[in-house]
């Protein structure tokens, strides 16, 4: 019953008249000591002076606080500005005191009137520690009535310059939890052994699973702007085995009008820990690439799509033209751009696979420049449905980068994916086809033809992330295909970037592709996703390894067999050089495909097969076809042998 009702007091503030009261009560009672001090603790002065010069100091001590407004702060929150508050209050008491007492020394128009000089000062220096010292010991019992019967969190603060001042100020200062700084981390030795408010400052080094437990700390929470996210790995990493919470302080930029709220600092997530230092275009020439530009997006409510959609909305483009023929998506990616006030824009349902449509679209709205997003991308899925995958990855690109073509677009940036390289998969096979096909397009038309390659996009609906999120939710397992498989991760708007920059550096026949960092091992992965939940591997979720799927990669490639690349004005970004093609004859070669994809022939991976030589299915049924085409390939360069040398003998003779 006690500790509720002082539990309940912590959440009442005192009444600032009440404030004034006190404030004025202590101004008397260090004038009295003040008397006391200068006598000698005797009562050898005065007396009558004495009792004039109390009511005179309680209305100068008045107007004083009425004016500098020091009984205004709330007194659990005192900080040194509220010092600095007290210190102009005593410091204009004493300056009406001793300018009224000049005032009628000069004059004489009080002359039985006057306090001394001396007194004033010591009055002065008393009444400032006074009300100081009283202000901090209220803030202190109260922190400690706090701690005492609320329950309160210990954290460590990663970070002792200004941003994690900064947070600790908002820490304490939080009405709704509590919480005990137990001490600073921080990377700067120089910092290490010292104290800010009486915490110490330890090095990170000391951060381990036994003095987590030892400590009892509940959380941690990284306020450093300038934290290396290869030291916020091994943070997180180090301590995948203690109950500890780590949190994150958003960017300065984030706070509410530049304060920090406590509600603002959230649990660290795993997006955070697979970045890399970004690839920073500052580009002059977007703005001026796309201004007036009518552009159409293929996929455009897809992941990729749907960014690039809101990033062209700032390059003041004519009009951006939608296409996807997911119809609830397209619609919230239009009202997305209603909200932000860009309203040259048009959303249409349509299937990029049928031709009579898409030329309908470009020879009504007669898009200048092209984006193709629109793919399917799922490998698992794919495998079993060929068919599907050439009809949209291949002939859909095929239909729509003819039309552009044939309209005279400027350009047509493709995007495909890292498991065009060496693929091993029908999905990656598709979109190896659909490069091959608009580098064929290139030596014929006016259109400048680009691609750009990149690997596994944050947050987007292929990825494991979400897949692992859900399973977690669900109280797991999380369900891996292999311990050792690796992945490349980026952002979507650092995907998106890449993408316009592409549109704007190409001169038509690149395969743009950049410097992504080191791959993630997605075992090592799916335990920090369950660290960071707050749960832990394996008592609370365990992570079940189900096998490679059907054209699954252990880890992917940036650059195929007999690639090169070559350097571009952006040190991240490259270009790469490809393999030569017979460009006329795989051409139509992609284009009998797509007319024999027609008849759902089952031999149709086959044919794949046989136009890329790279080509490799892996943990898949079309395994099969792999020694057919190494004996077609062998039976095709021994008949290549056989014709040179006949024409060899045919010379000699």
């Amino acid at each position: 019953m006690i500790k509720n009702y002082l539990a309940s007091l912590t959440h009442k503030h005192a009444s600032k008249w009440l404030v004034f009261g006190i404030d004025l009560l202590s101004i008397l009672v260090t004038f009295c000591m003040a008397y006391l001090i200068r006598f000698n603790f005797t009562l050898q002065f005065d007396l009558k002076q004495f009792a004039i010069q109390l009511p005179f100091l309680v209305i100068v001590a008045s107007v004083s606080f009425l004016i500098i407004g020091s009984y205004k702060s709330l007194i659990r929150h005192t900080g040194f500005s509220d010092i600095v508050t007290v210190f102009k209050s005593i410091a204009l008491i004493s300056a009406l005191c001793i300018g009224v007492v000049f005032i009628n020394r000069t004059t004489g128009l009080a002359p039985n009137f006057t306090i001394p000089l001396s007194i004033i000062v010591i009055h002065a220096l008393l009444s400032f520690v006074l009300l100081a010292a009283s202000r901090l010991a209220f803030k202190m019992l109260f922190k400690y009535l706090k701690c005492k019967f609320r329950v309160s969190k210990r954290v460590l603060i990663y970070g002792a310059a200004d941003s994690g001042i900064v947070t600790y100020n908002a820490l304490v200062s939080n009405n709704n939890s509590s919480y005990q700084v137990v001490a600073f981390i921080d990377d700067d030795v120089k910092k290490i052994g010292k104290k800010i408010n009486g915490i110490s400052i330890i090095n990170h080094q000391q951060v381990s699973a036994d003095y987590i437990h030892s400590n009892r700390i509940d959380e941690i929470i990284v306020a450093s702007q300038t934290l290396k996210l290869e030291r916020l790995r091994r943070l997180v990493d180090s301590l995948v085995d203690s109950d500890v919470k780590i949190n994150k302080v958003p960017p300065i930029e984030q706070w509410i009008n530049g304060e920090l709220s406590t509600k603002q600092i959230k649990q660290v997530q795993i997006e955070d820990l697979l970045g890399r230092p970004p690839i920073e275009i500052d580009n002059p020439n977007l703005l001026s690439e796309f201004r007036g530009e009518t552009v159409l997006i293929s996929g455009a409510a897809g992941s990729i799509g749907s960014e690039l959609v809101k990033q062209l909305a700032h390059f003041s483009v004519k009009e951006l033209i939608l296409v996807d023929q997911a119809e609830s998506a397209l619609y919230d990616v239009q009202q997305d751009l209603i909200r932000s006030g860009f309203h040259n824009q048009t959303a249409i349902v349509a299937d990029i696979r049928d031709g009579l449509r898409i030329d309908t679209i470009f020879q009504q709205y007669k898009p200048t420049l092209v984006f193709h997003a629109a793919a399917y991308k799922h490998v698992p899925l794919m495998e079993q449905t060929p068919y599907e995958a050439i009809k949209i990855n291949v002939n859909g690109t095929k239909l729509l980068a003819d039309t552009a073509s044939r309209y005279n677009v400027k350009k047509f940036v493709f995007v495909s994916t890292d498991k065009a390289v060496n693929p091993t998969s029908v999905m990656g096979a598709t979109k190896r086809l659909a490069e091959m096909y608009i580098s064929c397009l290139q030596k014929e038309s006016k259109t400048k033809f680009i691609t750009t390659r990149f690997g596994n996009v944050l947050g987007s609906n292929g990825s494991v992330i979400p897949l692992f999120k859900k399973q977690i939710e669900n109280g797991g397992p999380l369900t891996l295909t292999h311990k050792d498989i690796t992945r490349y991760f980026m952002t979507i708007p650092e995907a998106s970037r890449l993408v316009l920059e592409a549109g704007t550096m190409g001169k038509g026949g690149e395969i743009f592709i950049f410097d992504m960092g080191e791959s993630v091992k997605i075992f090592d992965l799916a335990k920090n996703m369950i660290k960071l939940s707050g749960l832990r591997y394996p008592e609370d979720i365990d992570i079940r390894i189900t096998g490679l799927r059907p054209g699954e990669k252990l880890y992917e490639e940036l650059l195929a067999n007999g690639e090169n690349t070559l350097s571009t004005y952006h040190k991240k970004i490259m270009i790469s050089k490809t393999r030569a093609l017979e460009y006329s004859k795989i051409k139509s070669e992609i284009e009998e495909l797509c007319m024999t994809n027609r008849f759902q022939n089952n031999n149709i991976v086959l044919k794949m097969k046989q136009l890329i030589p790279e080509y490799q299915s892996n943990n898949s049924d079309y395994e099969k076809f792999d020694k057919r085409v190494q004996i077609y390939k062998k039976a095709k360069s021994m008949s290549a042998l056989n014709e040179t040398s006949s024409r060899n003998y045919s010379n000699l003779l």
